[in-house]
Order: C-alpha cells, then structure tokens, then sequence
C-alpha cells in the first residue's frame, strides 16, 4: 500500500516536470495536484484507503491524457473530478479528525473519572476499616476498664441492695457501692428475675442479690443489652 502511494508521488512529480516543458497544463489540474499530493502526504490513505484509491486513478487517468494522448480537453475534465474528489476527501478527513480527537479526549475524560471513583472508594473502605478499628478498641478498652474497676473493688462491698422509692436499675447500678456504671443494671435484673417482673418497675423494700464474681463477658453483654433497651 504505502509502495503504492509513493509511486503516486512519483508520477505526480514526473508530470510537473513533463508539465514544464510541454504545452500550456489544463487548468484544473494545477488546482487538483497540490491537493491530491497533500491528501497522500497525510492520513486520507489511513483513513480513507478506497476513496484515495479512485482519487488517484482518477488523476493518473487526466495525467495519462495530458502527457501521452496529449488530449488536453479530455484531460482536464479528469483533472477537475479529481479536484472535486479530492476537496470531498479533504473535508472528509478533517471531520473524521475532529470525531477522533473528541471521542479520544472522551475516553481520557471517562477514564479519569473511573480512576476519581475507585479511589473514592478505596479511601471509603480504609476509613471504614479504621473505624471498625477504633470501635472495637474502644469496646475493648471499656471492658478491661470494667474488669479492672471490679478487680479493685473493696471486699467489703455489698452482696445485696434494699430498693428505696422512686429508684431504678440503672440508678442502683450506677451507685458508687454497687457498680458504679449504669449500664451494668442487666446483670442485677437478670439475677433478680424472681422479683422483678418489669425491668422498669420496682417497689420499695425489695432486696436484690448484687453479683460480684460476673465475668468480662457478661459485663461486655450486659453494657449491650442496657444500650438496646435505653
């Protein structure tokens, strides 16, 4: 292909020179070559390789008049469709050009933006990883805190706790001598169930049972049932 359009210069070449030293060229084909020899030098064979095909045929066939048949007026209607091909093809090219780029510079567009939304995401699952980090430490930091805070606790802490009037679980877990953390109040409601019918609901006089020896787990559980029934 490219073999042949090389040979398509070359010819357009020889006739220029033939041109020169002959007799008046037809005037369509000093407005043909230049745009015939334009188009080959660009990407019409790339990108349009039949149409610049017929377009030099079409002028090898005006040149083939011109310099061997010397028929002037046949060779200048040849020339001056190649003219017309060639103008067509050219428009052709530019327009094809111009698709190009923009669908070039929309699939660098798209691909940027492809690249913007994995990294989003990227960046939400780290985050959420180091949330989930930071949550569980701070689950394990209250438990080993909970367990250190019973460790501590004075032998002579209460085994049982008489209810006075207007008192909840959470206010008797909350005290200094009992937990002193409301959110445990699940583990006296639990070792209580024989009195306490209604978690909310307690008389005066009661005397609950105040479980000392309850492991971090229960402690753990207990701060998660008080956060779901708050």
């Amino acid at each position: 292909m490219a073999g042949t359009y090389r040979q398509a210069f070359c010819i357009l070449l020889v006739g220029a020179v033939l041109a020169g030293c002959s007799a008046p060229v037809p005037s369509w084909r000093s407005k043909a070559a230049p745009l015939v020899e334009n188009l080959g030098r660009r990407e019409a064979p790339a990108l349009f390789p039949q149409e610049y095909r017929s377009l030099l045929e079409t002028f090898e066939h005006g040149e083939a008049l011109f310099h061997v048949r010397k028929d002037d007026k046949g060779a200048d209607e040849y020339y001056r469709l190649a003219f017309q091909k060639a103008e067509l093809l050219q428009a052709e090219v530019q327009r094809t050009k111009k698709r190009l780029a923009a669908e070039k510079q929309q699939r660098l567009a798209e691909l940027a933006k492809k690249a913007e939304e994995e990294q989003l995401m990227r960046a939400a699952a780290e985050a959420e990883i180091r949330l989930r980090a930071t949550q569980l430490a701070r689950s394990a930091e209250a438990a080993q805190s909970v367990q250190k805070k019973l460790k501590e606790s004075p032998p002579s802490l209460p085994t049982s706790y008489t209810v006075r009037r207007g008192e909840t679980l959470p206010q008797i877990s909350a005290r200094t001598e009992i937990y002193n953390d409301s959110t445990l109040w699940p583990i006296i409601y639990r070792a209580n169930r024989d009195q306490i019918r209604d978690p909310k609901r307690l008389w005066p006089g009661q005397v609950f049972v105040i479980p000392r020896n309850f492991s971090r787990d229960e402690a753990v559980e207990a701060r998660r049932y008080s956060n779901k029934n708050n």
